[in-house]
C-alpha cells in the first residue's frame, strides 16, 4: 500500500511546496517509488520548484475529469527514475477537484506500485486543502516559528484530527511538525518562538528544523529542490527529516546558536 503524506499549513508562504519537493526527492533518492501531486489548483508552483514546468501537458484536473490518463499527465523526473510529478491546473477553478476524482488517482498510483504519494496542499482550509488531507496516512505540518503561523496551524491540526478518512475510522493521522526559516539567534533574542514553544502549543513532535537560508530561494529559482544541495544546511536538514519519516534516528541539527571561541570574540570574528 502506498503511504500518502500531506504537506499542509494554515498560513501561506511558509515553505510547503519547497518541503513537498524536497521530501519527494529525498524519498526517491532512497529508492522509494514516489509521486508528488500539486493540489493548489489555479496557483501552480510545484512544477517550477521541481524544474519541469515546460513539460506539463496534462494536469491533475484533466485526470480527475477523464480528459487525460494518469500516465499521460505524470511527469517523470530527470534526476530520479522513480520520481513523478502531477502538476495542478493553472486555468481551472478551485472547485474543479472532487473527492471521487482524487480517490481514483490515488488508487491508480497505489496499483502502479508507488510507495509514497506526497500531496502538496494549498494553505488554509479551502476545498483543495481538505481534499489533500482527506486520504492521508501522515501529515507534515509546516510552520514558521512565529505566533500567526502557529495559530493558523492549530486550526489545520484540528481538521486533521476530525475531518479525514482516518479520523472517521477512529485511527488518527500521524502528524509531524516541520519548522522552517528557523534562526537560533533570533530565538535567543526573543524575536522567534523556540522549538519547544511550538511543540507545546501544537502538541506535535518535530520531524525537521530547516534553518533560515538563502539557499532555499536560490534552489527554487533554479528548479532544483534544496535537498539536492547537500552542501547547504537547509538541504541537510531536509535529508534528516526524510530519514526521520522513514523511522531513522537523527540528531536535530542547526537548532543551537554557535558559541564563539575565545579568539573569535577577541578579534570580533
Amino acid at each position: 500500500m502506498a503511504e500518502i503524506i500531506v504537506v499542509t499549513s494554515g498560513k501561506g508562504g511558509v515553505g510547503k511546496t519547497t518541503t513537498s519537493a524536497s521530501l519527494a526527492c529525498g524519498l526517491a533518492r532512497r529508492g522509494k517509488k514516489t509521486a508528488v501531486i500539486d493540489f493548489d489548483v489555479g496557483l501552480r508552483n510545484l512544477d517550477l520548484i521541481m524544474g519541469c514546468e515546460r513539460r506539463v501537458v496534462y494536469d491533475f484536473v484533466n485526470v480527475t475529469q477523464g480528459e487525460a490518463t494518469l500516465k499521460q499527465a505524470l511527469i517523470k523526473d530527470k534526476r530520479f527514475d522513480n520520481l513523478y510529478v502531477l502538476a495542478a491546473s493553472q486555468t481551472r477553478d478551485k472547485d474543479a477537484l472532487n473527492r471521487e476524482g482524487v480517490e481514483k488517482v490515488l488508487k491508480e498510483l497505489d496499483a502502479d506500485g508507488f510507495e509514497f504519494i506526497i500531496c502538496d496542499s494549498p494553505a488554509g482550509i479551502e476545498k483543495g486543502a481538505f481534499l489533500a488531507m482527506y486520504f492521508a496516512d501522515q501529515a507534515v505540518v509546516v510552520v514558521n516559528p512565529e505566533v500567526s503561523s502557529v495559530r493558523d496551524s492549530d486550526r489545520i491540526i484540528g481538521l486533521l484530527d476530525s475531518k479525514t478518512r482516518r479520523a472517521e475510522g477512529g485511527e488518527p493521522i500521524r502528524s509531524h511538525l516541520l519548522l522552517t526559516r528557523y534562526n537560533p539567534q533570533r530565538v535567543e533574542g526573543g524575536e522567534m518562538l523556540s522549538i519547544t514553544d511550538v511543540e507545546e502549543v501544537l502538541g506535535l513532535k518535530t520531524v525537521g528544523v530547516i534553518p533560515e537560508s538563502g539557499d532555499v530561494l536560490n534552489a527554487s529559482n533554479k528548479g532544483e529542490p534544496v535537498i539536492l544541495d547537500m552542501e547547504s544546511p537547509a538541504g541537510q536538514a531536509y535529508d534528516d527529516a526524510v530519514a526521520r519519516i522513514l523511522g531513522e534516528e537523527r540528531p536535530m541539527r542547526f537548532t543551537q546558536l554557535e558559541k564563539k571561541g575565545f579568539f573569535s570574540k577577541l578579534f570580533g570574528g
